[in-house]
């Protein structure tokens, strides 16, 4: 799989983080939904960077994000039952969290720098 999926995914992902949580904020005046969004959008576009010096340090925590937004938005989805926002973050977060762990699965290991058979 390129690379550039998951690079891809990453950004879209801080984007609709980013704007999930400012929505929050003007819609309900929910401070903690705009502090929240913020910072995991910040943190969605820290392993795009990190994707950028090594594939895999940067799929890891981002592959953790999704999982732990997709538990975080499907837990609030099940109890309450509302599509928007829970509902469809959940879907987001699963998506993100499979395209990561599938660009994860198919990187391949980097072979620089180890001797071969002596």
């Amino acid at each position: 799989m390129d690379p550039v999926i998951g690079r891809l995914t990453l950004v879209i992902y801080a984007a609709l983080l980013g704007t999930g949580g400012v929505m929050g904020y003007l819609k309900a005046g929910s401070r903690p939904s705009l502090i929240a969004g913020l910072l995991s959008a910040a943190f969605a576009l820290l392993c795009f960077g990190e994707t950028l010096l090594d594939l895999r340090l940067g799929f890891w925590p981002g592959a953790a994000l999704a999982a732990s937004l997709l538990g975080m938005f499907g837990a609030r989805f099940a109890k309450g039952r509302k599509f928007m926002p829970n509902g469809l973050m959940a879907i987001v977060s699963a998506v993100v969290l499979a395209v990561l762990v599938a660009q994860i699965a198919l990187t391949p290991l980097p072979t620089a720098g180890i001797a071969g058979p002596l």
